[in-house]
């Protein structure tokens, strides 16, 4: 995951950005895989333990597991995650460093389009669970515009701003996702679509915590000058939705998948 360790080093940015609107996601997810309590988990790419949090509050797990490649983003973890039935190690989604069927249920919340070899990943994530046990994971839509961000991309190529590929794109289709866990040997493959509202209360709020992390669409931001910056302000205040009193809301969207362990 090298080239994106880069702007995952801020838990606390990336926490603004996205914590919020991964927990929504989560909820919706969570619903969906409806799994039993006192089960043994993974969260893998767990980042500032957004998900792991809401595993903890939702499903009354025995235990849970973070694993991710980004230590600054595991000490945010730990932080808010003191005295919880949780451990955080640093580790690769490919190569995961647990014994075969340790766990109930593996799950990667907001992860599977930022890891080199997916494919590689949920076969992983397939080892390490038990016979009977739940894989799955939830990825913004990027190929189909439903990230948090997609305002912004569409500013920015508006304004014929080169932007370098968002790793969003990446596994993040729905069919793609489920042609993975099939590829993987996983059963019961099922799949499904969350859309959530996000929303700010004025533009300030909307922009401080859009540019607070430094990703692809924000490192295309720091190229422009001051007037393009401007204009390009502008015109997100114009095609931002905006209700009179000032504040914005507008629809994201995720796909999910599941499956189980043969056996």
């Amino acid at each position: 995951m090298n080239e994106t360790r880069s702007y995952f080093t801020d838990g606390q940015a990336y926490e603004r950005l996205m914590g919020r609107w991964s927990r929504a996601v989560g909820e919706v997810f969570l619903d969906w895989l409806a799994p039993a309590k006192d089960q043994k988990w993974l969260d893998v790419g767990c980042g500032t333990g957004a998900f792991t949090d809401l595993v903890l509050q939702r499903c009354a797990p025995s235990h849970i597991s973070g694993i991710d490649p980004a230590e600054a983003q595991l000490g945010f973890a730990r932080g808010r995650l003191k005295g919880a039935r949780a451990d955080f190690r640093v580790g690769d989604a490919q190569s995961l460093p647990f014994a075969g069927s340790s766990f109930d249920v593996a799950a990667m919340a907001l992860v599977i389009s930022f890891i080199p070899d997916a494919a590689k990943a949920v076969a992983e994530m397939r080892r390490v669970v038990r016979p009977g046990g739940a894989a799955a994971a939830y990825m913004w839509d990027g190929l189909g515009g439903g990230s948090i961000q997609q305002p912004i991309y569409d500013a920015l190529t508006a304004m014929n701003v080169a932007v370098p590929a968002s790793p969003l794109r990446k596994n993040s289709h729905i069919d793609a996702m489920a042609r993975l866990f099939e590829g993987a040997g996983l059963a019961q493959v099922a799949t499904r679509v969350i859309e959530i509202q996000v929303s700010f209360p004025n533009f300030d709020d909307y922009w401080s915590t859009q540019t607070a992390l430094a990703n692809t669409a924000v490192q295309a931001m720091q190229r422009l000058s001051a007037a393009d910056l401007a204009r390009l302000k502008d015109d997100l205040r114009r095609r931002l939705p905006t209700d009179r009193d000032g504040r914005i809301a507008y629809a994201a969207r995720a796909n999910a998948v599941k499956g189980r362990v043969p056996g």
